[in-house]
């Protein structure tokens, strides 16, 4: 599949149902960093004026008949509502997302520091409680891989805190990580395997940045 060519008829078909009140469209995860694999989803960001239930409706047909509709996914939301979203969480949310059609930067404003610093404290509090759940309970290792990709965002929001940089791909972030971080990430490619002592090393690894942030 070319994004590229997908993407252009996406915002084809949206727009020709909702013309002006769509103010933003934007592309996020592997599809935007260019790692995306044969069967990755399609995270699509859209941006209303306002959104409504029966928008919600309206926009689920409009994209019905669209080539690899099982594989879209992503955000909608009305403009009031991202403007007024945890601040936290708009920090990933800006720097994960290619701009298609619209601009962020016309719609949200954040602290970057402030909000870099929240992500890694709720992302590592988030991580902490679902690997100790997931350990004691549900024993789950695509869980585990689950947590350790968040964790991968967690990664992200720090290496800005320490460099004011945000790295977008993955793979440039890996280099430029400590020891225990790409310990994490090598285990991840088995959490089968490897469950018991990635489960320790996640923990360990979140909780550190409980007690730094």
């Amino acid at each position: 599949m070319d994004i590229k060519t997908w993407i252009e008829q996406f915002q084809k078909v949206v727009l020709g149902e909702f013309g002006e009140r769509i103010l933003f469209i934007g592309l996020q995860g592997s599809q935007a960093r260019g790692e995306a694999g044969p069967d990755s989803d399609i995270d699509v960001v859209v941006i209303f004026d306002t959104l409504s239930f029966e928008d919600i409706k309206r926009y689920r047909q409009t994209v019905e008949g669209l080539p690899q509709r099982d594989r879209l996914c992503g955000f909608i939301s009305g403009k009031k509502e991202i403007q007024n979203w945890e601040q936290s969480e708009l920090f990933q949310f800006y720097y994960d997302t290619i701009s298609v059609y619209g601009s962020l930067d016309t719609l949200i404003s954040f602290d970057e520091k402030t909000s870099a610093a929240q992500a890694v404290h709720m992302g590592a509090c988030a991580i902490y409680h679902g690997c100790v759940h997931n350990f004691l309970h549900g024993k789950d290792p695509a869980a585990l891989e689950m947590l350790c990709k968040s964790a991968i965002f967690v990664m992200q929001a720090e290496h800005f805190c320490r460099t004011g940089q945000h790295i977008r791909k993955h793979a440039e972030l890996l280099p430029l990580l400590g020891e225990s971080e790409q310990k994490v990430l090598e285990l991840k490619k088995d959490c089968g395997a490897n469950f018991e002592v990635l489960s320790e090393l996640l923990m360990d690894w979140s909780a550190k940045r409980i007690g730094d942030y």
